[in-house]
């Protein structure tokens, strides 16, 4: 489907990541380390640009324990300093004070709370750094709003914003990221089991393709604009009225 030199890439995002940072007039970067795919890369894309000043932050959050055994994984084998911030107690204490109990049943607006919780602990490691908070969102996930507003859409940059999940697979390759981390199957962590292919209804295959070709099943083709067209507002500016 694609034919790049995903090496030039890798160079064209570590120089993108710098300039932006600086601009923003600061020292580095913090990015939160998942053990997915797109973290790993996003976080070793970082190290390349800030090699002194690039820090992870693990977030379990009643998460699969794997996980974070994946996110050290690639923490350690780039080098990469980080923090492991378990959320589980925050989280259960929150929903006492909003609910009065914990034990939930599984919903959005429930899980959502965990990435939300997320991204306030990246941006006070950020805060304290004079760094910037990058996120891991790839231009398949924004396509189909795939990510949770204020969660880990909450960012400052997406470096892997123009990549579709397969060009994400690709730099990963030409990075050295683990072969474990390319093969997972992709997930938000949002509960057990959860994985992104069964909750879009759809795989990245199919989603990359008719992102890049225009081409897909009809059933494809209505579930991405649906969901294109429910998250649009993920993507847009606050509405402000003008009169």
């Amino acid at each position: 489907m694609l034919n790049k030199d995903y090496d030039q890439m890798v160079d064209k995002l570590v120089e993108w990541i710098h300039k932006k940072v600086k601009q923003a007039g600061c020292d580095g970067v913090v990015v939160g380390l998942s053990g997915g795919i797109d973290s790993a890369v996003t976080a070793t894309l970082c190290k390349k640009a800030f090699p002194e000043n690039t820090f992870g932050v693990i977030m379990p959050c009643y998460s699969d324990p794997q996980d974070a055994k994946d996110a050290k994984l690639v923490a350690e084998k780039f080098d990469i300093p980080y923090q492991i911030v378990d959320l589980s107690t925050t989280f259960d204490q929150l929903l006492k004070s909003i609910e009065g109990r914990a034990d939930l049943e599984k919903s959005m607006a429930v899980a959502n709370i965990k990435p939300r919780l997320r991204m306030t602990t990246l941006y006070y490691y950020a805060s304290i750094k004079n760094s910037l908070v990058v996120g891991t969102d790839n231009r398949s996930e924004l396509k189909v709003g795939y990510f949770t507003k204020y969660g880990d859409g909450g960012i400052d940059i997406a470096p892997l914003g123009n990549l579709v999940k397969l060009e994400v697979r690709e730099v990963a390759s030409a990075l050295g990221i683990p072969e474990k981390i390319i093969t997972k199957d992709p997930s938000a962590g949002l509960w057990g089991g959860q994985t992104d292919e069964v909750e879009m209804g759809i795989t990245y295959e199919e989603l990359d393709k008719y992102i890049l070709t225009g081409e897909a099943t009809p059933r494809v083709k209505e579930i991405v604009d649906n969901l294109s067209s429910r998250n649009k507002h993920k993507l847009e500016a606050i509405p402000i009225p003008k009169f």
